[in-house]
């Protein structure tokens, strides 16, 4: 089974640079309390890294 990511965004990207605006986005987020679910690559996880003070992040098993 893979595992995949849970990523729930928990803060706003008001107020915060283009950058982490743009990685929110490309993780398919745009509002507080969306959540998306990935597959648990290097990517994904280096991608999270950069806002992990605006997401929340629970490994599930598919």
């Amino acid at each position: 089974m893979a595992k995949k990511l849970k990523i729930t965004q928990t803060g706003s990207v008001i107020d915060r640079p283009e950058r982490q605006k743009l990685t929110i986005k490309a993780l398919g987020l745009g509002r507080p309390n969306y959540h998306v679910v990935h597959n648990d690559t290097p990517q994904i996880r280096g991608m999270v890294r950069k806002v992990n003070h605006l997401v929340k992040v629970e490994e599930i098993e598919e």
